[in-house]
């Protein structure tokens, strides 16, 4: 999508209908007109966009946030998380605790899998150097995986087959 300047300083997007001089036009006259239609109206564009920044990390798009108080941030975010995935087993903790009723093994299997993977996050986001560092870690994609992924096929894996 297109953004154009009106003469009158209004802005329209490519796929808007407006009215200049009292006439019209349609929400295609944009997309359909060429340079030529355009400049003799005194209609300005295609307009370049801003340049695109992901907020989360950078002021604008030359300026990037500060990395100490970044990885802070992503370190405590990491932290909520695997504590509210450890938080969904706790009860099991708590009756063993009581009751000396243990839970069972996959429950404790999978918490060690959330703190272990949080602990390798954490490290992760604390070998940064720079926000641009950062930041691909973060966007990539196992930041926010928190199940350990299973071997490729063709890696060293157990076997029970049977002669």
């Amino acid at each position: 999508m297109a953004t154009y300047q009106l003469p009158d300083g209004r802005t329209v997007s490519d796929s808007m209908s407006f009215i200049l001089n009292d006439t019209q036009y349609p929400s295609n006259w944009l997309l359909l007109s060429s340079q030529e239609d355009r400049e003799l109206l005194n209609i300005a564009g295609p307009l370049l966009e801003p340049p695109w920044y992901d907020q989360r990390f950078y002021w604008s798009p030359s300026e990037p946030k500060d990395h100490t108080l970044l990885v802070a941030e992503y370190i405590a975010h990491t932290k909520r998380n695997a504590g509210s995935l450890l938080s969904d087993t706790d009860w099991y903790i708590t009756r063993a605790s009581e009751t000396g009723l243990q839970a069972p093994q996959s429950v404790l299997n999978r918490r060690a899998e959330i703190r272990t993977l949080s602990n390798t996050k954490e490290a992760l986001l604390e070998a940064t150097t720079t926000t641009d560092e950062l930041a691909a870690y973060v966007t990539g994609p196992t930041f926010n995986v928190w199940e350990t992924p299973a071997p490729e096929e063709g890696e060293d894996t157990l076997s029970f087959e049977q002669p």
